[in-house]
C-alpha cells in the first residue's frame, strides 16, 4: 500500500472534493485536513474545533490579572499549518476574505490577521463537512 492509498477511498475522495470547493484549499491540504480532523462530529461546538486546531489565545490568569499571549502552543501542528497556508491562498482568490483581511490589517500585524482569516476558513470547512455540501462562493460563513 502506498502512502496515498487511503486518499483513494470513496469517503476520502468525496471529502477532498468538498474541501476543494473552498477557494484556497488544494488537494494536499484537503487530505491533511481530512486525515487530521477524522470525524468532524466529534467536536461539540466550533470553539472546541478551534481549540483542537490551536486558533485560540494563550492566556495566563493569576488572581485578577489576565494576560493574552497570542495563539496557544497546544495545537495540532499539521492542521494549523495547513489552515494558515490555505489562508494565504484564500485571500488571493476570495474577495470577501480579502476584504476582511485588509480590515484586520488596519488594526493589527498581517500575521495576526491571517490567523483570523484561518478561523474564518475553519468555519467554512466545518460547514462544508457537516452539511456535505460544496461551498458556494459569495455566501459569507
Amino acid at each position: 500500500m502506498g502512502p496515498d492509498a487511503n486518499t483513494r477511498g470513496p469517503e476520502y475522495q468525496k471529502g477532498i472534493a468538498l474541501l476543494r470547493s473552498i477557494a484556497g484549499i488544494g488537494e494536499i491540504n484537503a487530505a491533511v485536513i481530512l486525515f487530521e480532523l477524522q470525524d468532524i462530529w466529534r467536536f461539540k461546538c466550533f470553539d472546541n474545533l478551534c481549540s483542537y486546531v490551536g486558533l485560540v489565545p494563550n492566556t495566563h490568569d493569576s488572581g485578577e490579572t489576565k494576560k493574552s499571549k497570542g495563539i496557544t502552543n497546544r495545537s495540532n501542528n499539521y492542521l494549523r499549518t495547513a489552515l494558515v497556508e490555505s489562508s494565504w491562498s484564500v485571500i488571493r482568490k476570495d474577495p470577501a476574505l480579502l476584504m476582511k483581511y485588509k480590515m484586520y490589517c488596519r488594526r493589527m500585524d498581517k500575521n495576526k490577521a491571517i490567523i483570523r482569516i484561518a478561523k474564518h476558513l475553519l468555519s467554512r470547512i466545518n460547514y462544508v463537512l457537516k452539511n456535505k455540501k460544496e461551498y458556494v462562493s459569495g455566501v459569507i460563513a
